[in-house]
């Protein structure tokens, strides 16, 4: 947590200062405030001086008055302090995670991450304000008490050497306990927020295999594991306060038992009584507030430490200290050698592959589940830097390229078509900030998504829910294909991207992509025959390595895995024909 604070509170010191001085000046007028008080008894009260008492009560206002404004001075300091250190750690934490490659997400977890950023930075918060209103405040309270205590009774006084010790005994016990607890609670948050997570998003495949009772029991354990932990931390929780309080009471019940014995023989006036418990209390409060730190102090320094675990993960995926600027670009893109290894993962997904993308000209990818056509993809853009060999882009390494301007001569389509919550027009802006309305429809146009838009409520203006909910799967395919025709790049990338579309539009899309492909390299990657047969060259994949290269015609002659697939479809179409 020092790391934390050390990071996000320098430049911030006058604020820190004020907290500091108010927090001791609010400590002093809370320490002064009975003395007076005492003195009003003994000397005013017990005697008639109504002057006296209307003097030193008008301090006592003064005094409270003034510790009224220290007390908003802390408050409102600590506040914004506590809360600008959220916003800042939760900004930098974002920032970071989007730099982050796949690999390092992949290590970390989605739903870890998600967790990391709510309710990690919130406990970090929570325990930060709480420091600031207390941090100065409860040790100067506990130091002034017992001055303040024993100047008025050392012989009273000799009570807090036995209370005293017994509750920081008390407090550090419980803190012992909670620790390894909190720990555990949070990697549990992780484990729930993963549940829900993959329960919503895949809740068409729940039903479809009618799995709601095992996942309603998936989510039920995840639940109760929750529970479990909670209810240890809570009974914990639930022991200190009242073993605090019965040793505050305890030790009252002493000092009122003895002090009114002083007072009887005369060694002790009322008025000092009723100071000395008022001191007790401040004593027993600062420890209360302690205590209050100690309980929440485990916790958030967990959540800081997974925060900074966030903030310390270094990126796989980094620009060369010397990038070299994207300038007039070809679209010229060739692997060597490239073989890649996914994080943990004892053998290779992708082994030796050698093939050249040429611009006007369309290369596909195709090959069995889990043959790496997917990954090719993924090497391109660099959401995953190549474990051996390079891919070249015009020439160049892509990983001595600027990493922005590698990303801006590419247009992808990902295999998973994702739409973000806003409208259509904000969807396509994503891809080219300062395109116009008619940029736009001309995209639509070519992605043949102009019609469905149009029919919409609003036209380009038309709600999108989170991830395209609103839309049918087809539709979400050809929003993201405009989306990335209307970047107009050198490379187009299209990760099955046409599975959701029917013959008749999937033709109609390829003629309008053909004048705006005509300078650009294109990968399709694909399962069906019948959407890649036209394409200038076919890369056959099969457990991360070629086995074919050539077109449609070359590949059916001379590679037997190509024939393979092209019977198994070729059979499954013509059962199809005779079935209707």
């Amino acid at each position: 947590m020092f790391r934390l604070y050390k990071k996000y509170f320098k430049g911030h010191y006058a604020e820190i200062f004020i907290v500091f001085v108010a927090q001791c000046a609010q400590t002093a007028f809370n320490l002064m405030l009975p003395n007076y008080n005492a003195s009003i008894i003994n000397d005013g009260i017990l005697k008639g001086d109504t002057d006296y008492i209307w003097a030193e009560g008008g301090w006592m206002l003064l005094l409270s008055g003034l510790q009224v404004a220290t007390n908003i001075a802390v408050v409102y300091f600590g506040t914004k302090l506590a809360i600008r250190l959220g916003k800042m750690l939760r900004h930098d934490m974002f920032e970071h995670i989007m730099d982050l490659s796949m690999r390092e997400i992949s290590v970390l977890g989605p739903s870890s991450l998600t967790t990391r950023l709510t309710n990690d930075v919130l406990q970090v918060q929570n325990v930060t304000y709480f420091l600031f209103i207390m941090m100065i405040s409860a040790p100067l309270s506990l130091i002034g008490g017992v001055f303040m205590a024993m100047r008025e009774n050392i012989e009273l006084s000799s009570t807090l050497l036995i209370a005293v010790p017994l509750l920081i005994i008390v407090a550090v016990i419980f803190v012992k306990q909670v620790d390894p607890l909190f720990r555990i609670m949070q990697k549990r948050i992780d484990k729930i927020n993963e549940v829900v997570r993959e329960q919503i998003a895949g809740t068409r495949v729940i039903r479809a295999f009618v799995r709601e009772d095992s996942e309603k029991e998936r989510f039920d354990k995840a639940n109760t594991d929750i529970y479990d932990v909670s209810i240890k931390v809570g009974r914990r929780m639930s022991l200190i306060f009242p073993l605090v309080f019965v040793l505050i009471n305890c030790t009252t019940l002493f000092i009122m038992y003895f002090g009114a014995g002083l007072i009887d023989t005369g060694n002790m006036q009322i008025g000092s009584l009723t100071a000395f418990l008022v001191y007790i209390m401040y004593i027993f409060m600062s420890l209360m507030m302690s205590s209050m730190m100690f309980i929440m102090l485990p916790r958030a320094m967990t959540s800081a430490k997974r925060a900074w675990e966030v903030l310390d993960t270094k990126q796989s995926v980094l620009e060369a200290e010397n990038a070299v600027a994207v300038k007039n670009p070809k679209g010229v893109i060739e692997f060597k050698d490239v073989t890649f290894k996914y994080p943990n993962a004892e053998n290779p997904v992708l082994k030796n592959l050698n093939f050249t993308l040429t611009p006007g000209e369309t290369t596909a990818i195709i090959g069995s589940t889990g043959s790496g056509k997917s990954t090719v993809a993924r090497l391109i853009p660099r959401l995953f830097d190549v474990t051996e060999g390079k891919i070249e882009f015009d020439g160049v390494d892509i990983r001595d390229l600027k990493i922005a301007d590698l990303n801006d001569v590419m247009g992808i389509v990902p295999q998973k078509a994702f739409l973000f919550s806003g409208t259509v027009r904000s969807n396509m802006l994503m891809s080219k900030a300062d395109a116009t309305d008619d940029e736009i429809w001309e995209a639509l146009e070519i992605a043949q998504a102009a019609d469905f838009v149009r029919e919409s409520d609003g036209g380009l203006d038309a709600f999108v829910a989170s991830g395209g909910a609103n839309f049918s799967g087809g539709q979400k395919q050809r929003l993201a294909i405009a989306r990335a025709v209307l970047r107009r790049p050198k490379y187009f990338q299209f990760d099955d991207s046409f599975s959701a579309l029917d013959y008749v539009t999937d033709k109609k899309l390829r003629n309008a992509l053909q004048p705006l492909t005509k300078d650009a390299s294109v990968l399709i990657v694909a399962q069906r025959v019948s959407s890649i047969r036209d394409a200038k060259q076919i890369i056959v994949l099969d457990d991360g390595v070629i086995r074919g290269i050539g077109t449609h015609s070359e590949l059916l002659k001379d590679c037997d895995t190509y024939r393979e697939i092209v019977d198994s479809q070729m059979t499954l179409e013509e059962a199809g024909a005779e079935n209707e």
